[in-house]
Formats: structure tokens, C-alpha cells, sequence
């Protein structure tokens, strides 16, 4: 079971990451983009996610991911119950979802540092 601070730690060791506190929620920024979005209670994680794969992501783990509120569907984002998944399935999520936030170079160069 994954949790907030596991979700700190692997955010946090991303290059360019910063975290930010906005209305007593815990966001995860690259620039001025945000990645990732910790639930209040910090048992939820909204994250980046292409929007024309989200739809199928959520119907094959419905008990896993959830689609944001209708307001916010016109971005790329998805929300995860951080209890649902192990710290190696978030981590891969978190960098994968930072991958799109990032130039191409910056992901180039972590991926040649810490090879899977």
C-alpha cells in the first residue's frame, strides 16, 4: 500500500519538482505545471495522464482510479487511491505522468541516470 509520504519521496527526487502547498493541498509542480495533487486527507493522488487513454484506465481498474470532477476533465489528469496500488506502481505513474510535464531532453538525461 502506497502512501503520502511515498509519494513525497519519489515527486521529490524527480528533477524540477517542487512542492507546493495551495489551499491546504499538497501539489506537486514542474514550472508552472501541475503533476500531481494530493487529496486533503492525502489519501487520494490526481495525476497527470494523457486524456484519450483515461477513459480505458479507469474502466479496467475501477476500484483503482476514478475520473476528476466534470470540471476538470478538459485536462490531462486521473485520480488514484493511493491505498489501491504498492509503491512500485506509483512510482512508475508519478515519473511517468512527470515525463509529460518535462522537456524531452530533462526526462532524456534522468532516464540515462537511473535506467530501469
Amino acid at each position: 500500500m502506497a502512501t503520502a509520504e511515498d509519494v513525497r519521496r519519489i515527486a521529490n527526487g524527480l528533477p524540477r519538482t517542487v512542492e507546493r502547498l495551495v489551499r491546504d493541498q499538497v501539489k506537486f509542480n514542474v514550472g508552472r505545471i501541475v503533476y500531481l495533487a494530493l487529496s486533503r486527507d492525502e489519501q487520494t493522488l490526481g495525476f497527470t495522464f494523457p486524456k484519450e487513454e483515461r477513459a480505458q484506465l479507469v474502466a479496467s481498474e475501477p476500484d483503482k482510479f476514478a475520473l476528476p470532477a466534470k470540471g476538470d476533465m478538459r485536462y490531462h489528469w486521473v485520480h488514484l487511491r493511493l491505498s489501491a496500488v504498492d509503491v512500485d506502481e506509483l512510482r512508475e505513474l508519478v515519473t511517468d505522468g512527470w515525463r509529460m510535464v518535462v522537456p524531452k531532453s530533462v526526462a532524456a538525461a534522468y532516464d540515462a541516470e537511473n535506467p530501469v
